[in-house]
């Protein structure tokens, strides 16, 4: 009886280790999803301070992580997503 114990507690410590790892995958397969496209006459999923393409010239983007808009301005001589 005391080993079924011992036995059933291991077995629920190892299930509580294993289930904050699943849960991190998720978050990291959800941050890789977000890929970078134009959306009508914005931009999904741009890195602040990163290279705009010409397309996204002074159009407005906003960050896949934390959501925040940012402009595609001239910062010579290169276009880079900025602050608005």
């Amino acid at each position: 009886m005391r080993l079924r114990s011992i036995l059933s507690a291991v077995v629920l410590g190892g299930a509580l280790l294993v289930a904050p790892a699943a849960v991190g995958t998720a978050d990291a397969a959800t941050a890789a999803a977000c890929t970078y496209q134009q959306v009508g006459n914005h931009w999904n999923c741009v890195t602040p301070g990163a290279f705009c393409p010409a397309a996204a010239h002074g159009r407005y983007g906003y960050a896949k992580v934390t959501g925040k808009k940012y402009k595609c301005k001239s910062s010579s001589p290169r276009w880079r997503w900025l602050k608005p």
